[in-house]
């Protein structure tokens, strides 16, 4: 190979990553520049790819963290290679290995998973070498120990470009984000996470994970977003960092995700998570059905939530309940009796209206697919969809599902409230079921907790907007 890759620079993309500073670019790039090598970081959702791509690269990184940035890496990838014809393509991230053969049909080089972040360095150095790398032959999905590097976020956009922290109140703060460990020891079924990492997970070093957070306060950070699957995965290791962290940082304010299952089970750290600043917790509670729960294999029950709901709300830690109330086991009743236990929990306020919207994904390698195809309904493969097709046993709730998110989408492009959204999507509901509803007055919103500011969710298809955004 012509040695003029020696000083070409090693560019990362990140498509999409929920409005936030990317991590998973601002590590490797670290990591790539310890080893000489001239990383560019680019960040579709706030940068144009025309402009900042390079003329001249050695290699091009594409993470692959949700099916949404893989939908627009799709979009991305013929720019790249027709306007940098000389680069080899990488990709990386959950959603790369399990779509290694489309990776690889559309001209990818190599496939990257897990901790691969020195993998991914040793692979430039053999495209400068002109040697040979294993991830160009199969998915290199490597599980082991990282020795990580302060993440080196100099390349990208700065904080306040990004998705802020929305307070009840209407202020707003700079968020940062960062992350304490990858991977997950739990395997739900729907999760993207478990097909690379099967029940594993790795910490990153305190040390490295306070650095990388003292330096994103400096930057003008007022609150951290932990972007672990789940903070308490490894919950001696989380109160390490955030007792660190609140102590030189007492005006930093923090959020996390952690399951229902971990909220019971450690309860007795709730107060002393709040009292380090911790205010937003996200839970994936995907379902009020058992029956669902049970097949997606969650590991907590209905009767968990509200057991969850009383507690956060009694400690005071604002709690934002995640959910995917679109699957081959919904029915028109179960529905209805979510949108009902919102109102009965007074979660309104806490739940981002497309959470309502929101049907299944089933990806390549997801654990759903050792359940019976007459559990699932799936009917096809759709590579350009990045998954499984499925089609309800009942045609209405198929057509339900499409009806809230016509009309959630409208609704927010429109500026409609919280509860106005809710209101129309109970009406729909229970229109759908020959039934009517008096509309859900303000008294029974519950609180209005905080929120970020990017409204889209990582398990949800991408908008018109997304895929032309880059």
């Amino acid at each position: 190979m012509d040695a003029v890759f020696t000083d070409q620079p090693v560019v990362l993309i990140s498509p999409y990553d929920l409005g936030r500073q990317p991590f998973a670019l601002a590590e490797p790039a670290a990591l790539l520049g310890k080893a000489g090598r001239n990383a560019v970081c680019i960040d579709l959702s706030q940068q144009k790819l025309d402009t900042e791509l390079p003329d001249y690269a050695s290699v091009v990184f594409i993470h692959l963290g949700m099916l949404t940035a893989t939908r627009i890496a799709m979009e991305a990838l013929p720019r790249i290679q027709k306007r940098i014809p000389e680069a080899r393509i990488a990709v990386f991230g959950w959603y790369a290995p399990i779509n290694e053969a489309l990776m690889r049909e559309m001209g990818v080089d190599a496939v990257f998973g897990g901790e691969s972040d020195q993998d991914m360095v040793d692979y430039v150095q053999s495209v400068i070498d002109d040697t040979d790398h294993p991830a160009r032959h199969d998915a290199l999905v490597n599980l082991g120990r990282v020795d990580f590097a302060v993440p080196e976020r100099s390349g990208l956009p700065k904080l306040e470009n990004y998705a802020k922290l929305v307070l009840p109140d209407g202020q707003q703060r700079i968020m940062g984000f960062t992350e304490s460990t990858r991977g997950c020891k739990h395997v739900c079924r729907h999760c993207p996470v478990v097909p690379v990492y099967h029940g594993r997970f790795r910490a990153i070093h305190a040390d490295i994970v306070l650095a990388d957070i003292d330096q994103q306060v400096t930057q003008g950070a007022e609150h951290i977003s932990f972007g672990d699957p789940d903070f308490l995965n490894g919950p001696n290791h989380a109160l390490r960092i955030i007792q660190t962290m609140h102590a030189d940082h007492p005006d930093l304010t923090w959020d996390a995700v952690i399951k229902i299952e971990h909220l019971l089970k450690h309860q007795e750290l709730m107060p002393e998570l709040r009292d380090s600043g911790c205010i937003l917790i996200t839970t994936a509670v995907e379902s009020v059905d058992d029956y669902t729960l049970k097949q997606l294999d969650k590991g907590h029950t209905a009767a968990d939530l509200k057991h969850v709901v009383a507690l956060m709300r009694n400690t005071g830690i604002a709690l934002a309940p995640t959910f995917v109330p679109f699957t081959p086991w919904t029915t028109l009743d179960n529905y209805r009796e979510l949108i009902d236990a919102l109102v009965e929990l007074k979660l309104i306020q806490s739940v981002n209206p497309v959470q309502l919207s929101l049907r299944l994904l089933i990806p390549e390698g997801s654990r759903l697919l050792e359940l019976p195809q007459e559990e699932t309904c799936i009917t096809e493969h759709n590579p350009a969809s990045l998954g499984y097709e499925w089609t309800h046993k009942n045609p209405a709730v198929d057509t339900l599902q499409k009806d809230i998110r016509g009309y959630v989408e409208t609704a927010e492009a429109n500026g409609y409230d919280r509860l106005a959204i809710f209101n129309g999507v109970r009406d729909i509901t229970y229109r759908a079921a020959g039934m009517t509803a008096d509309p859900v007055t303000s008294e029974m919103l519950g609180e209005s907790v905080p929120s970020h500011s990017e409204t889209w969710y990582c398990c949800a298809e991408p908008t018109d907007q997304q895929l032309g955004s880059f």
